[in-house]
C-alpha cells in the first residue's frame, strides 16, 4: 500500500466515524441501514443544484406529498410542475425534471437505471447527479463532486490552481476518497463536512475529522481555497411591465416560451428586457393588442429589482385599467394570454420576479 493510499484510508475512516455521529437529518435521507428511495434522492439532487438546503426542504415536501412516486410526477402536466416549482429558480431544472420523470416511467418502467452511463442519458442528469444517485442509491463506488466536495478536496490537497482549470485535478483527488464499502455514506459525509465545518467563508479546523494532514490548514490558507476566477460585473437590464386589469379584478398574464430564461413560466406582459432604458410603450409590450394603445397607463414611482445569475433586472410597473364594455375578443391569443384573479395567483407558475411585481402593485392599489 502506498503512502497516498494509507492517507486516503485514514481520511475515509475518520470522516465516516464523524458522519455516523453528526450526519444531517434531511427529508430525502433514509435512517442508517435503510434503503434510499431513488426517486427521493434524484428529486433532492435536482432541487439542490445551485440552491441551498433550507430553500429546498419545503419544496421537496410539497413535491413528494403531491407526487409521491416518479410515476405520479410523470403523469402531471408541465404547467402544474412549473407552478409547484415557482420561486425555486433555475426553471430549466423543472422542465428537465418532468421530462426525466416521463422518460423513467415510459422507457424504464418507473425504475431508475442503476448504471451511471444510463443515468447520464436522462434529461437533466449530468455527471455529478449521476454519480450521486449511483453512490447513494445503488452503492456504486464513485464520488460525486459538487461545490462542497470541491472545496473540501481543494483544501485537503492545497490545490491552488484557479477554477475552473482546477476541476480535473480536484476530481481526480476526490476519487481517491471513495469508500468501497460505504460509497453513498462517504459522498454524503463529504457534502455535510463542506456544508458545516469546511464552509466557504468559515472553517472549524480544530474539530474537523480531516484536520490531520490537511495541507491548507498547515499552510494557513484554507479559507482562500479553492481559488475562484474573478467575478464579472453583472449588467443591468430594464423594461416596462404592465398590470392590465379588467373591471372584475382579473389581471392579464401570459406564458413565456418554453425555451430560454424562465421558460414556460407565467408573467405579466412586458417590453423586452434590454441593457438600456426601455421605451415604455404599450405598443412595444402588446403588439397584437392594438386596442390597448389608447388606454391610460399609471406608472409606479419605483421599479421592481431582481437579481438573476448573469444580470440584474429593473422593471417599471404600469397599471392599465380596462374600461367596462371594452371588447378584446380576437385580440388575445388564448394559448398565450389568460385573465387570472390575484387570489388565484398561488396556482400560477409565477417566478419570483413576477411575485415581486404583484406584491408591489397590490400594496399600492
Amino acid at each position: 500500500m502506498t503512502v497516498q493510499q494509507r492517507i486516503a484510508e485514514t481520511r475515509i475512516a475518520n470522516l465516516l466515524a464523524w458522519y455516523d455521529e453528526h450526519r444531517r437529518d434531511l427529508p430525502w435521507r433514509e435512517a442508517p441501514g435503510g434503503r434510499p428511495d431513488p426517486y427521493r434522492v434524484w428529486l433532492s439532487e435536482i432541487m439542490l443544484q445551485q440552491t441551498t438546503v433550507p430553500a429546498v426542504i419545503p419544496y421537496f415536501h410539497k413535491f413528494t406529498e403531491r407526487w409521491p412516486t416518479v410515476q405520479n410526477l410523470a403523469v402531471a402536466t408541465l404547467d402544474d410542475v412549473l407552478a409547484a416549482w415557482a420561486g425555486l429558480g433555475y426553471y430549466a431544472r423543472a422542465r428537465n425534471l418532468h421530462a426525466c420523470a416521463v422518460q423513467v416511467a415510459d422507457a424504464h418502467g418507473g425504475i431508475f437505471p442503476d448504471d451511471p452511463a444510463a443515468l447520464l442519458k436522462l434529461p437533466g442528469i449530468g455527471p455529478y447527479t449521476a454519480a450521486a444517485i449511483a453512490a447513494i442509491v445503488f452503492k456504486i463506488p464513485c464520488m460525486p463532486v459538487d461545490g462542497n466536495i470541491e472545496r473540501v478536496v481543494a483544501r485537503l490537497d492545497a490545490i491552488e490552481t484557479r477554477l475552473p482549470a482546477a476541476k480535473p485535478q480536484i476530481h481526480d483527488a476526490a476519487q481517491r476518497l471513495v469508500a468501497t464499502a460505504r460509497p453513498g455514506d462517504m459522498a454524503q459525509a463529504m457534502m455535510d463536512l463542506g456544508a458545516s465545518l469546511c464552509a466557504p467563508r468559515r472553517t472549524d479546523c480544530d474539530i474537523c475529522p480531516l484536520a490531520e494532514g490537511c495541507r491548507a490548514r498547515e499552510n494557513g490558507n484554507a479559507e482562500q481555497l479553492p481559488v475562484k476566477a474573478p467575478k464579472k460585473a453583472r449588467p443591468m437590464r430594464t423594461g416596462a411591465i404592465y398590470w392590465i386589469e379588467r373591471n372584475d379584478g382579473a389581471v392579464l398574464i401570459r406564458k413565456r416560451p418554453l425555451s430560454g430564461l424562465l421558460g414556460g413560466m407565467s408573467e405579466f406582459p412586458s417590453t423586452p428586457w434590454i441593457e438600456a432604458r426601455a421605451v415604455h410603450s404599450l405598443a412595444a409590450a402588446m403588439p397584437d393588442c392594438v386596442a390597448f394603445h389608447n388606454l391610460e397607463c399609471a406608472a409606479d414611482a419605483e421599479p421592481v429589482r431582481h437579481i438573476f445569475t448573469h444580470f440584474t433586472l429593473e422593471l417599471w410597473p404600469y397599471r392599465v385599467a380596462i374600461p367596462p364594455g371594452t371588447n378584446l375578443v380576437g385580440l388575445l391569443d388564448p394559448g398565450q394570454y389568460r385573465w387570472v384573479h390575484p387570489d388565484k395567483f398561488v396556482q400560477e407558475a409565477l417566478p419570483s420576479v413576477m411575485k415581486k411585481v404583484a406584491g408591489q402593485v397590490l400594496i399600492k392599489i
